[in-house]
Order: structure tokens, then sequence, then C-alpha cells
């Protein structure tokens, strides 16, 4: 699996060659981010927090609530680390502060530790200092406490020149369960295919960033026995609801990916088909995903009008869901509700905000099944029409209730007083 890096330093994603030297000015950061999260986590490392010179911390907690993110670069204490955790990390990075100690009042299964090498030694402090431990020592000390191991080759990183097989395969039989990320030198499709076989992922930055290795084909590289040279591909919307089935082509997913659209194989023309290209029912592509053994894939798309032949939105029965009732807001929102209720209620916030405090108190007072049942139906329809007034989509709600989900900080569940703030 390809793992994109963004390395910060003072607000701008940059690429050093050993760490020490800048060779690549990558822009806005946020940018980055919006075109290298459609294949999943994003590795965003602070450099100046990282060697104590300063902090992005600012910019990258906007990131981490904007795709996953795994966040890595002067996370040194067990503050800071859950600050991250509940800030929206995926995961978090510890290189100089992963210690037993400090790994163990931590969940496991959101933990990476850095190991980072040169020349045969492990590395800390911004890779400035040795501390003559071998890396494999380090690996076996510290596989029960963490979820994965960032292995980076020093004296490869920024050279685009190839990295040591050997030394992460010896990585990948020390660290038991936990997953290696191969980092460092990393330049070709094949070798992220290589890497994959072994049972590792590819962190890349300067390949990605200097156009020596394109997205789309880091991605597809990694698909394992197609049928025919093709993949099956499930088409889904932003709130996970299946469109239909298509076929993928290695060469259709590298497309899709780099010109964010949704571009699929044509099994009787033998072509790449651009879906929507002649119908204007096009998609943009959020975000493509390998299953379990990489041999099908989901496609996350923001559809415009309807997927199937038959106009329909989805090739199966249209059954209700939340999102129609969210579209059929939309549509509503922008001006086709002439003097129907939702059209009173998005034009008059006073009046929606009554009705809001209305339903929540008679679903508080609500007892029995059926009543409760009503009662919610109701309070999720107004506050549907308070998202869809402010222009807060469900796929945005449900990102938020996912970040809330993964904090390790618990605020005590306890009524406000009158007049209180959060």
């Amino acid at each position: 699996m390809i793992i994109p890096s963004i390395d910060i330093q003072e607000g701008r994603a940059v690429q050093l060659e050993r760490g020490r030297k800048k060779i690549l000015d990558g822009g806005d950061p946020l940018a980055r981010l919006d075109e290298l999260s459609v294949v999943g986590e994003v590795a965003v490392i602070d450099l100046d927090a990282a060697l104590g010179r300063g902090s992005n911390a600012a910019l990258i907690r906007r990131m981490v609530r904007r795709a996953p993110c795994r966040v890595g670069g002067g996370i040194r204490d067990l503050e800071s680390a859950r600050a991250w955790l509940d800030a929206g990390a995926e995961r978090i990075i510890l290189g100089t502060a992963a210690t037993p100690e400090l790994l163990s009042k931590l969940p496991a299964g959101r933990l990476i530790a850095a190991v980072d090498c040169e020349h045969g030694a492990r590395v800390v402090e911004g890779w400035r200092k040795s501390t003559g431990e071998d890396p494999l020592a380090a690996i076996v000390r510290l596989r029960e406490l963490v979820s994965g191991f960032l292995l980076t080759q020093v004296e490869h990183e920024g050279m685009a020149a190839g990295f040591d097989r050997d030394l992460v395969e010896r990585a990948i039989a020390a660290a038991g369960d936990a997953r290696v990320t191969a980092a460092g030198g990393i330049t070709r499709a094949q070798e992220i295919k290589d890497l994959e076989r072994m049972g590792a992922d590819a962190q890349v930055g300067v390949a990605l960033y200097s156009g020596r290795l394109g997205l789309g084909d880091a991605f597809a590289a990694t698909l394992e026995n197609g049928v025919g040279g093709l993949w099956p591909t499930v088409v889904c919307d932003e709130n996970g609801r299946a469109l239909g089935l298509v076929w993928s082509h290695r060469e259709s997913v590298a497309a899709a990916i780099d010109r964010r659209r949704g571009i699929y194989w044509s099994r009787s023309r033998r072509e790449l088909w651009v879906k929507g290209e002649t119908s204007g029912n096009t998609q943009e592509l959020l975000r493509a995903e390998l299953d379990c053994d990489r041999d099908a894939l989901r496609f996350t798309v923001r559809q415009k009008n309807g997927f199937c032949h038959t106009g329909r939105r989805e090739c199966w029965p249209d059954a209700f869901s939340l999102g129609h009732l969210e579209r059929t807001l939309r549509s509503r929102r922008n001006g086709s509700a002439g003097e129907s209720g939702t059209a009173k209620l998005l034009a008059d916030p006073d009046l929606l905000a009554a009705k809001l405090r209305e339903e929540a108190d008679e679903l508080a007072a609500a007892r029995g099944d059926d009543d409760v049942t009503s009662e919610l139906a109701d309070l999720v329809y107004f506050a549907l029409v308070a998202a869809t007034r402010s222009g807060v989509s469900l796929a945005t709600v449900e990102r938020e209730l996912a970040l809330r989900a993964r904090l390790v900080s618990r605020r005590p569940m306890r009524a406000k007083t009158a007049g209180e703030s959060e």
C-alpha cells in the first residue's frame, strides 16, 4: 500500500535530502492533502517540531479534520501524544519518545514507532543523534506496544535511488504482527508492489512530488489476482450507499486517481470508460480503496445525476435513506421548495430553532418504542434542515462523529448550567 508523505517546514510542504537539505517545495500542504488523500491515509510530519525549531500544529490540526492522517514530528510526551489522538489523527508516529514507558499508556492500535536508521544505527532527535542501537533490536523491544513501525533509511531519504531490501525484510520478520512502513529511496511502482508482497507499506514523498512516480500507478501496483486483468469495483456515494458494480483495469485505476474522476474499463469496447463523458452524469472520485485481499475495489464518488443507464441513481431498487432526504432538502435550498414547510424553515432561522427545541423536548419526554421512533424521526428531519441551511453534509457529520469516537480523553457527561458555554 502507498502512504503518501507530506513533510511540513515553515508552513510549506517540502522534501529534504537525507533530512538536511531542502530539494523540493511542494507548496500548500492542504492542497497536497486534497490531492493525495484519495488513496487513503497520508503521513504528515512536522519537521520544525521534530528539529525543535517551531511548530506547524495549527495547520496540521486542520489537516487531520480534513482527511485521514498519521501525524509525526516532535511528539515526545504523553500530553502531546494524547492531544494529537484527540485532535483526530488516525495514528501518531513517535520516534525519540517511543519508549515502553510512554507507549504503554496509549492505545497500541493507534501508535506507530519510528525507527530511523542511518548506516545500520538508529538515529533520533530529527535524525541528528545516533543512539548506536541496532534498529531491529528496537523493533523487537517495541513490537507488542504498537500497531506498526515506520522504518526510514535516512541515507536514502530524498535520494530517489532505491532502498535496502534486506533491511526491510529483516524488519518485517522482527516486527511480528506490527505492520512495517518503509521510507527512503522508493521511486518506482514495482518497488511498491514488491514491498506489498513482502508484507510492508511504502511511504513516498520525493517521487510523487517530482512526478517520477504517479499516485495512480503507485496505488494500482498493489492490485492482485484480477479476473482477466480486470477488478470488480463497487461504486458508492458519499454516504457509503452502493450505486452499482463496474470493472477496473490497472490503466483505468491509475487514470481515475490521477484525474479524480470516475474512470473504469469498458468490457465491450475494451477501452477506458469515463463515466458521464457523454451523458453528463459525471463522478468526482473522492476515495479509492482496496479490499483486504487486494482483488476488489471500492470507489467513493460524488455523483452528478443518476448512476444507472436507466437514469436511476442506483442500479438496485432505490430504497429510501437519509441520503435521499438530504438530496431532497438540498433541492429545496436551491429554490424548488415553493410554499412547502421545508421552504419556510429554510427561510426562517427563528422558526427552525423553535422547532428543534420543541422536537428535542418531545423526544426527551417520549416513552415507548413508537413514541421514541416518531419523535426521533421528527428531530432528525429538523436537524437535517438545519444542516442543509448551513451547507453541512451528512458525510461531514459522519466524519465528525468518527473523530469523536477516536477520542482518548473523555469529557464528563453532565448537564450544562444555564448560560454555560461549551
